[in-house]
């Protein structure tokens, strides 16, 4: 084990934050919960700050070599830090003090990647090992998650709800303190099964298995199973803003590399993809809520008159929920431009029992939390690595893009895994 280049540090972190949740979870369901299980979800922050601590110590500072990229991730950084002391009643903001913390361990994770992704120094032997790691990685997580999705039942991971409802205070309603993007509700009492796996999130799982899809080696035999190994789980998360990145990620390559065979690509994923979601309720795994759940969903149902099931619609639940989200989340950001503190946004207000003022979009959280000026400088921050990904390795920076992609509907920071892993390895491009 190398002190001074914990590169090994990052190997664990690409793993373990792909098992944390399903790991968590069964924890919980076997009896170890609360401060003790707090304790052991945190060997992720340590790990990481650990490995900062030694690739500090070893070069004698901050691995800072004076780029704009750098400038603007210690901007970003210093900006959490001094919105994280201000007190909230400067702001408006009421978030609590384990509010605070939260979102600064929230905000600071891709600036701490990032560092650590300068200060290794990565050789190419340990760049490609590091890829074939991710590669490993997508593909258990694809395999787990198609044997669960036809061969474990739903109520296998009921009781497993305790874990966000108890642990994580996330309150959910409709599918037993389940998250409700869990399964797919076509209407009607009609539910399918989505591809969770070992992030118990459809959402996070996909994510992972649209960045991984850039790393496969096409030209290597073992690629194009790999490929359609990763594109099948894709598929099966039911997620339609993964396709979408998945797939202008794809064009952005092709212009990049003046190449039409990403392009190709990029139709196929967009044809294939919207003929799957279009007939997810003829061929997905079927499922069934419980009485007692079904009864949730008609009072659901009730409150929501006016919107569509059919997922290709414009007004359909979810995408107008998204759309809605994100517009209430501009305009918070617009007409209270200072910000209201960390702790006032996403899952760590609702953790926290404060009503949030924005939601779900990475940019307007941001906004919320550290103001305008630290939601540009976030955005600035992410185009400049962008921009330099691209030109050195142009696979990893459209793999970047589609990360920033999901970023306008979802909190993409908010999935360990990418803010670590996409963040560390686009820093040491």
């Amino acid at each position: 084990m190398n002190l001074r280049r914990p590169v090994w540090a990052l190997y664990a972190l690409i793993v373990g934050l792909a098992l944390h949740n399903v790991v968590m979870a069964l924890l919980w369901r076997a009896g170890v919960r609360g401060v003790a299980l707090t304790a052991v979800a945190a060997w992720k922050d340590v790990l990481l700050l650990v490995a900062l601590v030694l690739v500090v110590r070893a070069r004698g500072g901050l691995p800072f070599k004076g780029t704009l990229t750098d400038w603007l991730a210690l901007a970003f950084g210093a900006l959490v830090v001094l919105y994280g002391v201000l007190p909230q009643s400067w702001l408006g903001g009421g978030a609590t003090h384990k509010g605070v913390l939260y979102a600064a361990r929230h905000d600071l994770l891709p600036v701490g990647a990032y560092f650590l992704g300068r200060g290794l120094d990565l050789t190419e032997a340990e760049r490609a090992r590091l890829c074939r790691i991710v590669l490993a990685v997508a593909a258990f997580v694809a395999v787990f998650g198609l044997i669960d999705v036809y061969a474990v039942p739903l109520s296998w991971w009921r009781p497993v709800g305790g874990w966000f409802h108890d642990q994580l205070g996330l309150q959910y309603f409709g599918l037993s303190d389940l998250p409700e993007n869990f399964v797919y509700n076509a209407g009607n009492g009609v539910v399918f099964r989505r591809l969770t796996s070992t992030f118990l999130s459809p959402l996070a799982t996909s994510y992972l298995m649209v960045v991984a899809l850039f790393f496969v080696p096409l030209r290597r035999r073992w690629g194009p199973p790999l490929a359609l190994l990763l594109f099948a789980a894709l598929l099966l998360t039911h997620t339609r803003s993964a396709l979408l990145a998945l797939a202008g990620g794809l064009v952005l390559l092709a212009l990049v590399r003046r190449s039409s065979r990403p392009l190709l690509y990029a139709v196929l994923v967009a044809a294939i993809g919207f003929a799957f979601v279009k007939t997810y309720d003829h061929i997905g795994p079927r499922t069934h809520f419980t009485h007692a759940e079904l009864v949730k969903q008609e009072e659901n149902a009730k409150q929501h008159r006016g919107v569509s099931n059919d997922p290709t619609a414009v007004n359909e639940a979810s995408t107008s929920e998204h759309w809605h989200a994100l517009r209430e989340g501009v305009h918070t950001v617009v007409h209270h431009p200072w910000g209201f503190g960390l702790g006032n946004s996403g899952v760590t207000a609702v953790r926290t029992h404060i009503k949030p003022k924005a939601g779900e979009s990475t940019y307007t959280e941001l906004g919320v939390e550290l103001g305008l000026l630290g939601a540009l400088v976030f955005v600035a921050w992410s185009l400049s690595l962008l921009r330099v990904t691209l030109v050195r390795r142009p696979w990893l920076g459209a793999a970047f893009a589609a990360v920033l992609f999901l970023g306008l509907q979802t909190d993409v920071i908010g999935v360990p895994w990418i803010a670590v892993t996409v963040w560390a390895l686009a820093a040491d491009s």
